[in-house]
């Protein structure tokens, strides 16, 4: 029986450890698309006029220096936090070329500063807010209705938080997506999928190939939100079974308390999220791959839509240009920052050229 597990575990360990899809990953971002790779940063953005401005920039952030952030679980906090603030830059310089002729240098120049890492914490208080504090109350308010005492340490109390966050981001998506602006984004959204599943299949970076690839990818950030919340149930059902609140502490006390232990756990809720959401995608075609991405291929026909072919042609600029930086400046190598942050137009993507990186460039254990 010992032989068998330790060989159960051996199997589990080896598929769990084994080599990803492409370190490459975007975002949609308005009338564009933000595409990086682990060495490079570009936004891609259709002007009003028809061209393509692209500005692109060598990313080279805390993980360069600190290899420690490179470890499973470290690394998920990490990519969280520089996704926000990537997103943020890039929904600032998307929006400003999106309704202004001018792109000139001073857009080109935005980088993270204050304002950025003001709206990062708004951000995030937001997201506490309504993803934290509203579901922890209206459970509250839900127990009492039901004449029932379910407790911080019950798994009922944690599995009615879930369903109502999971509800609560179901509507937010659903109502922004009325929006024709947000339509777009999701169209967007929809061609950076293509666009990353044509560079992993080994095609051509063409509209011609990516038009035929589905909007769905099983490494999105809407499948992650839902690893998030499934990860959340686990973890805080086991942590507050173990987490003693004294009896005399008001009711009040109690759930502050525990609101603010939450805050907490989101950072190690977000990294065991992150390698599950990277098995996810080294695994998209074995059946338990399909299984633990079923969810969240379900919630991403609300965040994606099919895109046209203009807007195909920039989620595949936006990881062509990327492509061109790491190998024109051999940025895998660079032990520094190499690149200066620059803006170019371009009318079509042909203009771009070709590479010779590959697949096989950008995986990671």
């Amino acid at each position: 029986m010992e032989n068998r597990l330790t060989k159960v575990f051996s199997k589990w360990m080896k598929i769990l450890v084994s080599k990803q899809f492409t370190s490459i990953g975007g975002q949609a971002v308005i009338e564009g698309v933000m595409m990086r790779s682990p060495n490079a940063f570009v936004v891609a953005v259709r002007k009003p006029s028809g061209e393509i401005v692209l500005r692109k920039d060598q990313w080279f952030g805390l993980s360069k220096r600190f290899d420690v952030l490179k470890k499973p679980f470290f690394r998920g906090v990490l990519v969280l936090i520089e996704t926000m603030a990537n997103g943020i830059v890039s929904l600032n310089y998307s929006a400003n070329i999106a309704e202004s002729e001018d792109s000139g240098k001073k857009k080109a120049s935005e980088k993270i500063d204050f304002g950025t890492f003001l709206s990062i914490g708004l951000s995030f208080i937001f997201g506490i807010g309504l993803f934290v504090f509203l579901p922890h109350y209206l459970t509250i308010f839900l127990e009492k209705q039901a004449g029932q005492s379910w407790g911080l340490n019950s798994v009922l109390f944690h599995a009615v938080d879930g369903a109502i966050k999971s509800l609560i981001f179901i509507g937010y998506i659903f109502i922004i997506g009325l929006i024709p602006d947000i339509r777009r984004v999701f169209q967007y959204h929809g061609a950076e999928h293509k666009s990353i599943s044509t560079f992993e299949a080994g095609e051509s970076l063409i509209v011609e190939n990516a038009r035929k690839f589905p909007t769905f990818h099983p490494r999105c950030g809407t499948t992650f939100v839902f690893f998030l919340l499934f990860v959340s149930i686990i973890i805080f059902t086991i942590a507050f079974s173990f987490i003693p609140f004294p009896e005399e502490w008001p009711k009040l006390l109690q759930h502050t308390v525990a609101i603010l232990l939450k805050v907490v756990f989101s950072f190690p809720i977000a990294g065991i999220s992150y390698e599950l959401i990277k098995y996810a995608g080294s695994a998209k075609n074995k059946f338990i791959g399909k299984i633990i991405t079923y969810p969240g291929m379900l919630l991403q026909k609300l965040t994606t839509r099919e895109p046209d072919d203009d807007q195909l042609e920039v989620a595949l600029a936006s990881i062509q240009a990327v492509l061109h930086l790491e190998e024109s400046f051999n940025l895998k190598e660079a032990k520094e920052k190499v690149v200066s942050l620059e803006e170019v137009e371009i009318k079509n993507i042909s203009e771009l050229g070709k590479t010779n990186l590959a697949l096989k460039d950008f995986l990671e254990i």
